[in-house]
C-alpha cells in the first residue's frame, strides 16, 4: 500500500459522516489533512471526533471558487477528495436550485481549482448509486451510465459527467467513486434507515418505515467505503476518467434491515410501523463491485451482520453518554 506520509489531502465535506471518517483515517496514515467546513454542524462533528485540532480547517463552501484555489495553493494540496454535497433528497425536491448550486457548480469549482493548480496529482469525486435512477442492476457491458431525473439524482449525474469531462479534456487525474448506501458509526442523520432504526429501538419505540418496506438496497459499511476512496486515490493517475462502484452485490429490503437491527438490539417486542408514504421509490438498486475487484482488488470486508453489530454497539455507547466514540477501524469491535 502506498504511503500517505507527507501527502496533503483536501477533503471537502469533511464535517460529514463519511468525510470525517475519511479524514480520521488519513490522519492515521500520517497524511496532512485540510478540510472545507461550511457551518457549525460540520465543526461539531470534527470536535466530537477530537480531530479538529489535527486538521487545517478552512471555513467556507465549495461554492466559493476563489476559496478553493487559495486553500489548494496555500496548503500545498496534492490530493483532493470531493465529498461536499447537499445529500437530502427531500430538500432537493423542495429546493432544487441550491442543490444544483452545491452539487453541480460546487463540483466544477473543485475541478477547475484543481486544474489551475500545478500541485494537484489526484482528485476523487464522490457519487452514489442514485445517479443511476431506475437502473436496478449493472448492465452486461459493465458500464452503468448516469441518468438521474429527480433533482438530487440529476445533480449527482451531472457531477459525474463533469468529472469525466475534466478527466478527458485536461491533464487532470480524476476518478469517480459511486457508493451504495453507507452505514456505520457516526451517522447522526436520524432520517437515514440504519441510525434512525437503531435510535428508535434503543429508545424502545417502534421504528418508523416511510416506504412500504419492500425497496431493496445494498448497505456498505463505513470502513469499506473509506478503504475504497483511499484505494482509488492510490491508483491515480492510472484510473483517470474511470468510475468505480463500491457496493456489496447483496441487497436487503427496508423491512429486512429493520428486523435485523431489532434482532441485534435484542428487543423482540418492537415492530416496524409501516407508513407507506414514500413515493417514486426504485424497487431495487444494486451497483455491485465487480469492476472495483477486477481493477483495484477492492472487495467489501465487513459483512452485514458484523457491520450492524459494530454499528449498534457504537450507537448504544453514544446515546448512553452523549459522546462520540472515536471512529476508527476496529472501534468497539
Amino acid at each position: 500500500m502506498p504511503s500517505w506520509a507527507g501527502r496533503v489531502a483536501l477533503v471537502t465535506g469533511v464535517g460529514g459522516f463519511i468525510g470525517s471518517a475519511l479524514a480520521a483515517e488519513l490522519l492515521e496514515r500520517d497524511a496532512k489533512v485540510v478540510g472545507i467546513v461550511r457551518d457549525s454542524a460540520g465543526m461539531r462533528m470534527l470536535e466530537t471526533l477530537a480531530i479538529h485540532r489535527r486538521i487545517d480547517v478552512v471555513a467556507g463552501s465549495v461554492g466559493d471558487a476563489g476559496l478553493l484555489l487559495r486553500a489548494i495553493n496555500e496548503y500545498d494540496v496534492d490530493t483532493i477528495f470531493h465529498l461536499a454535497a447537499q445529500t437530502f433528497v427531500s430538500v432537493a425536491n423542495r429546493s432544487p436550485v441550491p442543490t444544483f448550486e452545491t452539487n453541480v457548480a460546487g463540483t466544477w469549482n473543485v475541478l477547475e481549482a484543481a486544474r489551475q493548480s500545478p500541485l494537484v496529482q489526484r482528485v476523487v469525486v464522490a457519487s452514489c448509486g442514485k445517479a443511476y435512477h431506475d437502473q436496478s442492476m449493472p448492465p452486461s457491458d459493465g458500464e452503468m451510465r448516469p441518468r438521474g431525473l429527480y433533482p438530487y439524482a440529476a445533480s449527482k449525474a451531472c457531477a459525474d459527467i463533469l468529472a469525466q469531462s475534466y478527466a478527458t479534456t485536461f491533464p487532470l487525474p480524476v476518478a469517480t467513486v459511486r457508493t451504495a448506501n453507507v452505514y456505520g458509526p457516526g451517522d447522526l442523520n436520524w432520517l437515514h434507515l440504519v441510525p434512525g432504526t437503531i435510535r428508535s429501538a434503543l429508545s424502545r419505540d417502534d421504528p418508523i418505515v416511510r416506504s412500504d418496506g419492500t425497496p431493496e438496497r445494498e448497505y456498505l459499511y463505513l470502513d469499506d467505503a473509506v478503504d475504497g476512496y483511499l484505494t482509488v486515490a492510490e491508483r491515480l493517475p492510472e484510473l483517470t476518467g474511470r468510475t468505480l462502484d463500491l457496493g456489496t452485490g447483496r441487497t436487503y429490503s427496508v423491512l429486512q434491515m429493520v428486523r435485523r437491527i431489532l434482532t441485534e438490539v435484542a428487543d423482540a417486542g418492537l415492530q416496524p410501523r409501516v407508513l407507506a408514504e414514500a413515493a417514486r421509490e426504485v424497487l431495487q438498486r444494486c451497483v455491485g463491485y465487480a469492476e472495483a475487484r477486477a481493477t483495484i482488488g477492492w472487495v467489501p470486508a465487513v459483512g452485514i451482520d458484523e457491520g450492524l453489530a459494530r454499528t449498534v454497539r457504537w450507537y448504544r455507547a453514544f446515546l448512553a453518554t452523549g459522546n462520540i466514540v472515536a471512529i476508527r477501524r476496529g472501534a468497539l469491535s
